[in-house]
């Protein structure tokens, strides 16, 4: 008796210790990689297929809330769906003082951000930019080839704002 309650015991412990990697296996076969995510965000992107059959357009809009001049370089970009792209953003403290910022962004229509996969971003981080200092930075990306097909257009959109600021003085 004692000898099938180890066995079990230790059936228990080791069905209990392969958890964690059978759902992180589960996860990855069915594309619900939901744990990792973190993970994935700094990969180079496994899939080299191009969808030559369409073409989105993808416009890029900025916002501040600040002292900042923030605008991207071009307004839009036609994109095959699998196709690296690059864009680059512009940004310049006008003011004397050093400033830390971040850019969050926003997708529209909210279907396409689930399909919008970036691979290189300023987003990523926060930005210290010196007194008056101009900077471009780009943003690497490519659209999921699994986008619905009626999705023709999709916007991002960056608001950059200043983190940490100071309190003004009276």
């Amino acid at each position: 008796m004692l000898g099938k309650l180890m066995v079990i015991a230790v059936m228990m412990f080791g069905f209990g210790y392969s958890l964690v990697p059978l759902y992180k296996k589960i996860c990855e076969l069915t594309g619900i990689n939901v744990l990792a995510v973190q993970e994935t965000q700094n990969q180079r992107p496994a899939n080299t297929q191009v969808d030559m059959s369409r073409t989105v357009t993808v416009e890029f809009d900025a916002n501040t809330t600040g002292p900042w001049r923030f605008r991207p370089v071009v307004s839009s970009l036609q994109v095959h769906p699998g196709e690296m792209a690059q864009v680059v953003y512009e940004v310049v403290n006008t003011q004397g003082r050093s400033m830390d910022a971040q850019a969050i962004p926003s997708y529209a229509p909210q279907e396409a951000a689930a399909h919008f996969r970036k691979v290189e971003c300023f987003c990523f981080k926060q930005q210290t930019l010196a007194p008056h200092e101009a900077r471009q930075m780009p943003v690497s990306f490519y659209i999921d080839p699994a986008l619905p097909r009626n999705v023709k257009t999709i916007t991002l959109s960056y608001t950059f704002f200043e983190v940490g600021a100071r309190a003004k003085a009276s």
